[in-house]
Formats: C-alpha cells, sequence, structure tokens
C-alpha cells in the first residue's frame, strides 16, 4: 500500500501549480500577435492625438471653463503626481499586449476606438477647458512641455481617467483569467485610482472631468467585456 498523501503537502503543491501557471503565460500572451499589437497601439496614439489636437486648436464653439468644486479647493498642486499621470501610456500597452486571442484583440480595439470616438465627440459638440495654474507650472521644468502642448484644453470628460478606467478592468479581467494573485489585481486599481488622482492634482482636470470620464469608460468597458468575441 502507498502512504496516505498529506493533506498540506497536496494544498501546497496546488498552490505553487497555479502560481506558476499564471505567470508562465505572460510570456506567450505577449508573443502572441505581437507585431498587430504594436503597430495597432501606435497608430490609434496618433490618430486619437491628431483629432484631439486638432480640436484643441480649432473648437468648434465657444469653449467652456469647467466649474471648480469643493473637492477640488482640498487637492493642492502636487508636482510630482505627474508621474502617475505620464505612466497612463505605460498602463493602457498593458492590456492589450496581455490578450492571447486575436477575435478578442480586434473586438478590444473596435470598443476602445468606440470610446476614443465618443470622448471627441463630446469636445468637438462642447469644447471645454480648466483654469491651470500657469506660474505653478512654470515653477518645475517637467511641466513645460505639458504647458506648451496640452495647456488643459478639451477638458471634460478626461479621456485620462476614461483610458485608464477602460484599462483598469480589461486589465483585472485578463489577470483573473490567468488566475493572478489577489494582490496583483489590487495593485491594478491603485495604479488606475493612482493616475485619476494625479488628473486634478496636477490641476489637469477639475473633479466633473474626472466623474464623466470616468461614467465614460465604464460605459464601454463593462460591455466590452461582457460581449467580447471568444
Amino acid at each position: 500500500m502507498q502512504p496516505a498523501s498529506n493533506p498540506t503537502t497536496l494544498r501546497t503543491a496546488n498552490v505553487l501549480t497555479t502560481r506558476d501557471a499564471w505567470y508562465r503565460q505572460i510570456p506567450q500572451r505577449l508573443r502572441a500577435n505581437f507585431l498587430m499589437k504594436s503597430v495597432g497601439t501606435t497608430a490609434y496614439f496618433c490618430v486619437f492625438f491628431f483629432a484631439y489636437f486638432y480640436l484643441m486648436r480649432h473648437p468648434n464653439s465657444a469653449v467652456t471653463v469647467m466649474p471648480v468644486t469643493a473637492i477640488d479647493a482640498l487637492i493642492g498642486f502636487q508636482p510630482l503626481a505627474l508621474i502617475p499621470y505620464l505612466s497612463l501610456w505605460i498602463y493602457v500597452s498593458l492590456p492589450a499586449a496581455i490578450i492571447l486571442k486575436r477575435r478578442e484583440l480586434i473586438g478590444y480595439g473596435w470598443w476602445l476606438a468606440g470610446l476614443c470616438v465618443a470622448g471627441l465627440a463630446c469636445f468637438y459638440f462642447w469644447p471645454t477647458t480648466v483654469s491651470v495654474p500657469t506660474e505653478e507650472w512654470r515653477k518645475h521644468a517637467s511641466f513645460s512641455i505639458l504647458l506648451g502642448v496640452d495647456a488643459a484644453a478639451n477638458a471634460c470628460p478626461s479621456m485620462h481617467v476614461a483610458v485608464a478606467v477602460f484599462s483598469a478592468c480589461w486589465l483585472g479581467h485578463s489577470l483573473r483569467d490567468l488566475g493572478a494573485p489577489v494582490r496583483l489585481r489590487i495593485v491594478n486599481w491603485i495604479w488606475f485610482i493612482a493616475i485619476a488622482y494625479s488628473t486634478m492634482a496636477i490641476k489637469q482636470h477639475v473633479f466633473i472631468d474626472v466623474v464623466v470620464g470616468l461614467a465614460l469608460g465604464l460605459a464601454f468597458a463593462l460591455p466590452s467585456i461582457k460581449f467580447r468575441w471568444r
């Protein structure tokens, strides 16, 4: 007779197997459709920013200055918040990078395109801006490029927040499918919160922009995951 297996040993072995499974899948997913992901992500950014900056410089009608709320008054200008703000460009590339199936990747791309078109439509029909603390920005060299390129126009909805929450939902979905640890999924949402908060902390957006951006992002993220192409 073979000795009975120790339940504790079996549980430990199962946990190790599960951990191996999720992170061993990452390289395979990164390699899958790599060229399509690389070209597609670059093309999305180029097309969106071309339209974004065009609308910023050629508003369709009078530009509305977004009102400041009590929450905005509580959040002071925080230069270090520029770090999570700029980290969006890494963050938004992660969901597509770990999608394995081509059909699901295409579906993800169409939903993201719909989100961007909806945001641009808002900017076209309702141009908005916020009052930038120019003097505060000028004190920090890292803000000089931002001041010259994106002077807080096209403020509402915050596309920074909209695209970030779309990415957070998809990244959370993929991590769950991979069987990644809960702590990794918590880090995902902490990263999103840091990005959303940073838009107000560097005074690029006000609270209303963030709320509307959050609603817009969820309006596309939730159905895109529910009806994703398998």
